[in-house]
């Protein structure tokens, strides 16, 4: 019974090897047509040199329009400074031309008396705050507070009974601008006393 079993046995595996012969001459010849059709549809070098003409040229024509793009944007930029700086103070100086109205309105009266005239002034000196307000400018009155070189300037100094380094008299007040300093305040101070 084995001489009978092996011989079927024999022609399953020559079957085997004969699908697999078969499977490799089929492999062969699709890698043999895809190298075939490769070789058919790579471009010639004409095409290639045309195609990158074509890419160079839009991307200089790219880098054209970006260049004019950018240097539009600093020319617009630049105007917009000189206007920054050129209107700056429009809105400050639209504040004080209500000042300006007061004092011209005070200089017109023919018949004025020197209450009308104070009172006029203290009108005119209001407005001229509230537009000192408006544009965040404060006033640097130390009087009797400790003498600061970044808001005051010493014009000299005096014996006093205060401490050393006292601002004893403003002789003229100082203003800050957006926290810096646009005039300091005229000061006198206290020296130490000598023993």
């Amino acid at each position: 019974m084995q001489n009978i079993q092996d011989p079927q046995s024999d022609q399953p595996e020559l079957t085997a090897d004969k699908t697999n012969t078969e499977k490799t001459s089929t492999e062969d010849t699709t890698t043999l047509s895809t190298a075939e059709s490769a070789v058919e549809t790579m471009p010639s070098l004409e095409q290639l040199l045309k195609k990158a003409e074509l890419d160079a040229a839009e991307h200089h024509d790219a880098w054209l329009r970006a260049k004019a793009d950018s240097e539009n944007i600093r020319k617009r930029a630049q105007i917009d400074i000189a206007n920054a700086h050129k209107y700056a103070t429009e809105n400050f100086s639209t504040e004080l031309l209500t000042v300006m109205d007061s004092l011209e309105a005070a200089l017109a009266v023919e018949n004025a008396t020197v209450e009308n005239f104070k009172s006029g002034m203290e009108l005119t000196l209001k407005q001229l705050s509230t537009a000192f307000d408006k544009f965040n400018i404060k006033v640097i009155n130390p009087n009797e507070e400790k003498f600061d070189p970044h808001q005051h300037e010493a014009m000299c100094t005096v014996d006093s009974e205060l401490a050393p380094n006292t601002v004893v008299h403003v002789m003229q007040k100082g203003y800050i601008l957006n926290d810096r300093v646009i005039r300091p305040a005229l000061v006198t101070v206290s020296k130490a006393k000598e023993t």
